[in-house]
């Protein structure tokens, strides 16, 4: 009932926009072609045949509202390639206004998004009251069932309800356990499919391991003749510490254990913003840099840069430039002997630009060279990569992505020499709760936050 409403107010909105486009386009009001009614009729059909192919009138419950409001633009704009191919097929497009075309376009897709926006915006706050919810039975560990709960909680605007737990662990020795999150939880497989069946549950999610295929048979086998939703939701806590996703290669469906966790569409406003913000701050900070250089030189002999080799993205090196902090020494060959408070190699106005963060200013250039970003975990010297990688779980995925210049770890305090396991161990974690929840909202939070108080740590000496 709901899809054909749906259906029915696009074909709608089709007629609309072209109405509306057509009293804008024309003044005094003139009677519409035969080729703009036409164009219309076409697009309704179209709409109604091309739109449920484009999953539009899928259900958006528990989804992302942006990668499905993409998903209507697509189709809309499908369905005007398809009506500009008639249009010169027929022969019919001198007959077409084209400023009355772009108008209805933009007319009918912007009433039809509009109006999405507005459908699952309502949903979400009837559901966030407790209405036009659906029933859900978990089938797991108590450990991962909790992990379930804990976001059904926290999104209420999906309209997800959860009404009982099938233990696992215990399967078999009674029919009802001990209550989880005030559910009842049930260990006879019998009793649970009674249960699903007279209190109508409307969906079964089986949040088992991957091994666990003999239980997922048990359940897709007890529930074969019953109209109930059944959603298989892996349990892979224990493959790694990372995201997975599923990916297709060569047809087949393949989760990501250990690979890059963003696609470069998803990563363009980061580069834009890369680029366009180290252009800037090079440009502003022009006369900063000439200060140090002159200063650096007066103060002690040596290069006024100092150029060290780093890991990037997927562990490819470069060179990264700083203003050189210390003056001129050999380091013995494989090893880094990190500046400690006091240290004599560092420089008074070294020690000054290290405690404000001025000596990592040239790394803007390492970010328009597409090296660095300017938010990512910190690169470190290589010696201590090869230090730290055996001892440290996950360190290595820090370059899955581009090294920055700030970052979350940093903004935390954890800024300066690395001395001890504990204090790798503690930034590293930083640094992966970044790649796991980045967006390009939390990159303008690390840098909004470094503006104001991330250039000086009392840890860097």
């Amino acid at each position: 009932m709901f899809r054909n409403t749906a259906r029915c107010l696009d074909a709608l909105f089709v007629i609309a926009g072209g109405l509306i486009a057509h009293w804008m386009r024309f003044s005094p009001p003139i009677a519409l072609s035969d080729t703009e009614r036409l164009l219309i009729a076409f697009n309704c059909v179209l709409v109604l045949l091309l739109f449920p192919g484009f999953g539009v009138y899928d259900t958006w419950r528990g989804k992302a509202l942006a990668p499905m409001l993409a998903r209507v633009a697509a189709a809309w704009m499908v369905v005007v390639a398809t009506a500009l191919v008639l249009a010169f097929t027929l022969h019919r497009m001198d007959a077409v206004s084209r400023l009355w075309f772009g108008y209805s376009t933009l007319i009918s897709g912007a009433l039809i998004v509009v109006a999405k926006c507005i459908v699952h915006v309502a949903l979400r706050s009837v559901r966030r009251r407790g209405m036009n919810s659906r029933t859900v039975a978990i089938v797991g560990a108590p450990g991962f069932s909790r992990t379930l709960l804990a976001h059904l909680e926290h999104a209420p605007q999906a309209g997800f309800k959860p009404v009982c737990v099938f233990d696992t662990s215990i399967e078999g020795a009674q029919s009802y356990g001990p209550r989880l999150n005030r559910l009842p939880v049930l260990t006879d497989l019998d009793a649970f499919a009674d249960k699903v069946r007279n209190d109508r549950v409307n969906e079964v999610w089986l949040a088992l391991p991957l091994s666990e295929e003999h239980t997922i048979y048990r359940f897709t086998r007890t529930f074969r003749h019953d109209f109930v939703n059944l959603r298989f939701i892996p349990d892979i806590r224990s493959l790694s510490l990372f995201n997975h996703t599923l990916v297709d290669v060569v047809g087949l469906p393949t989760l990501n254990l250990s690979a890059t966790p963003f696609s470069s569409p998803q990563m363009w406003p980061k580069l834009i913003f890369d680029r366009l913000f180290a252009m800037c701050a090079l440009l502003a900070l022009a006369p900063v840099f000439v200060v140090l250089a002159i200063g650096i030189k007066l103060t002690s002999p040596g290069p006024v840069f100092f150029r060290q080799t780093r890991k990037g993205v997927d562990g490819q090196p470069f060179g990264i430039y700083k203003f050189r902090s210390m003056s001129v020494h050999q380091e013995t060959h494989g090893q880094i002997t990190q500046a400690s408070r006091n240290d004599s190699r560092v420089t008074k106005l070294g020690g000054f630009m290290r405690r404000t963060s001025l000596d990592e200013l040239p790394q803007f250039l390492n970010v328009l060279l597409g090296q660095m970003s300017v938010v990512g975990p910190r690169p470190h010297a290589v010696e201590h990569d090869d230090l730290y990688k055996d001892q440290v779980y996950g360190y290595m995925y820090r370059y899955r992505i581009k090294p920055g210049i700030t970052g979350w770890a940093q903004v935390n305090g954890y800024r300066g020499a690395t001395n001890k396991v504990e204090k790798m161990e503690a930034r590293v974690k930083f640094d992966l709760f970044y790649i796991h929840n980045w967006s390009f909202w939390f990159d303008m939070k690390i840098v909004f936050i470094t503006i104001f108080k991330g250039f000086i740590g009392r840890n860097a000496f």
